[in-house]
């Protein structure tokens, strides 16, 4: 088992940031990506970046591309989402995930790839 503990989520205005961590424990060494994903209310949730742990690529939904950030710290088993520019429309609950898949399934961001799942913190940004 793996577990996800997600923090740094709250509130901004427009145009601000925010850096999201997710601190992982357990059989970390079954995994191979980490993902964020997000909800907003009323809507299915989304894939926004992903990592392959192993080699280090990353990859990105388009609606955050230039502004998100993901990135590991593989001493301290964290894996962060740095936030830039935040616009009203990101406001969602976000989610870590941690999976194993190759690395074409890796790159389209796909919720079904992904085993572990955090509690998941709230973003909201407003006007």
């Amino acid at each position: 088992q793996v577990q996800l503990v997600e923090s740094g989520g709250g509130s901004v205005q427009a145009g601000g940031s925010l850096r999201l961590s997710c601190a992982a424990s357990g059989y970390t060494y079954s995994t191979n990506c980490m993902g964020w994903f997000r909800q907003a209310p009323g809507k299915e949730r989304e894939g926004v970046a992903a990592m392959y742990t192993g080699g280090g690529s990353t990859y990105y939904a388009d609606s955050v591309k230039g502004r998100f950030t993901i990135s590991q710290d593989n001493a301290k088993n964290t894996v962060y989402l740095q936030m830039n520019s935040l616009k009203p429309e990101d406001t969602a609950m976000y989610y870590c995930a941690a999976g194993a898949a190759t690395e074409a399934v890796i790159a389209t961001i796909d919720l079904s790839e992904y085993n572990y799942w955090g509690q998941g913190i709230q973003v909201t940004v407003s006007s």
